[in-house]
């Protein structure tokens, strides 16, 4: 039934990886958010048309003309185990060609890395999961537990065109479903010469919000006590500093007892700066998971130099801590202050599981099978993966897209940033250890 063994090492899937995430990339998928996006159509046919050559059938359904989600299931060897959907999304977010070192959109390997738009979020594990599952049923393996591969649109602006569009309309396609994998976890950092790898199992809420400011329209020569922009600048300065609480969630504690052990540096309210900064640049994703933040990003109002609107708005972008989704709300609206109106754009459930569980053995079995001095531990997420919709059903949601980085690669600046890239070795590795975990989880 299988000629898997425990010292494969997945050439075959390995081989393709590369070539498949730089065509990935060339397909120019920027989602503005807001329904303004390049359709993920065509690339989602590509991806269609490569598992159909290993004689995997999908089923493709649009949100909207365009927005393209595919859903493909693979039998496993037991049917009393649940079904793991293994997801990706196929958008990304714009990139100005004009700040890059490279076509962002050319998918060119250049000093031993593949650099484009997409390359790390999340065209990279994209890649991997169609090399992995084309290698799989090329040799005839079948994993032990049902596989529902999935590629969604639009989850750089909240899904609502992907994922939360399949699992409200095509609920059955998950069917039996009870565990997911997907991005931003399973990667690889240095702590004082030790390897860690980091597997995502929780994540913030999300509360994207909108602010109208009301006033009163006027010449800009006139004074004018009813300003909309006044206001909405004075709300956004309100919101933008504020000193939100700590309230640490329990896999960041967990990560931290971890580095605490590993450095030596005593687990304290008072060291916990400290040992972060162990993590290097992996900081930038732990630091914002002590508390909620509410950062301002888009700023609207006015059409005209010498005339003072009656409205004005902005877009907030909050993160929010299990279990505080209504008093952030509350706190928000506070700050806004009296004319303002405070409308959500995009709501999405903060999520925990357990860093335990025969998924998460198996995780960890299968890095140290290609790198056995690793050390393993559980992260919080700051921002968001498609988890969130796929928890409408009761399925438990985690971040593993192994990457064995290096030490020299910013990777947390990678994510919406220019020149985004990742080594091709961290590719090579991410698909040796996930094609060993879909036949094994």
């Amino acid at each position: 039934m299988s000629d898997h063994t425990p010292g494969d090492r997945f050439d075959g899937a390995v081989a393709e990886t590369l070539g498949i995430a730089q065509s990935l990339i060339r397909f120019d998928t920027q989602n503005w958010g807001e329904g303004k996006a390049n359709p993920e159509r065509e690339a989602t046919e590509w991806i269609a048309e490569q598992l159909r050559e290993v004689g995997l059938d999908s089923v493709i359904h649009d949100s909207e003309p365009g927005r393209a989600n595919l859903v493909a299931r693979i039998p496993g060897t037991d049917p009393e185990a649940g079904a793991l959907v293994v997801h990706g999304h196929t958008d990304v977010v714009p990139a100005d060609a004009s700040e890059w070192s490279v076509d962002p959109f050319e998918g060119v390997v250049r000093d031993g890395l593949l650099w484009g738009r997409g390359a790390v979020d999340m065209k990279d594990m994209d890649a991997m999961i169609i090399a992995s599952v084309r290698d799989m049923l090329r040799r005839g393996l079948r994993p032990r537990r049902d596989l529902i591969v999935a590629f969604f649109a639009d989850e750089e602006a909240g899904s609502v065109y992907g994922s939360h569009y399949m699992v409200d309309n095509h609920p059955e396609l998950f069917a039996g479903a009870t565990e997911a994998i997907s991005e931003v976890g399973g990667y690889s950092t240095d702590i004082r010469g030790q390897r860690v790898y980091l597997v995502q199992t929780a994540e913030k809420g999300i509360a994207w919000l909108r602010l109208v400011a009301h006033g009163t329209a006027g010449h800009g020569s006139m004074e004018n006590r009813d300003n909309p922009i006044t206001r909405l600048s004075a709300a956004l300065a309100r919101i933008g500093t504020h000193e939100w609480p700590e309230a640490m969630p329990a896999a960041t504690r967990e990560l931290l007892e971890g580095v605490a052990e590993l450095t030596g540096v005593e687990f304290t309210a008072e060291t916990t700066g400290e040992l972060i900064a162990e993590l290097g640049s992996i900081a930038k994703f732990v630091g914002p998971t002590l508390r909620n933040t509410s950062n301002p990003t888009v700023i609207q109002g006015g059409y005209k130099h010498n005339v003072i609107p009656s409205t004005a708005q902005a877009l907030v972008d909050c993160r929010v801590l299990p279990g505080q989704f209504e008093d952030v709300m509350l706190t928000i609206k506070e700050l806004a202050g009296e004319g303002i109106d405070v409308e959500t754009v995009t709501t999405g459930d903060a999520l925990e599981a357990e860093f335990s569980g025969r998924l998460v053995d198996t995780m960890q079995a299968c890095l140290l099978g290609e790198d056995p001095d690793a050390l393993i531990l559980p992260h919080a997420m700051s921002g968001g993966t498609d988890n969130k919709a796929l928890s409408k059903l009761d399925i438990t949601g985690y971040g593993f897209a192994p990457l064995r980085l290096t030490g020299d690669l910013d990777f947390a600046a990678m994510f919406h940033g220019k020149d985004e890239r990742v080594p091709v070795s961290a590719l090579e590795f991410g698909t040796r250890v996930l094609s060993r975990f879909l036949l094994e989880a």
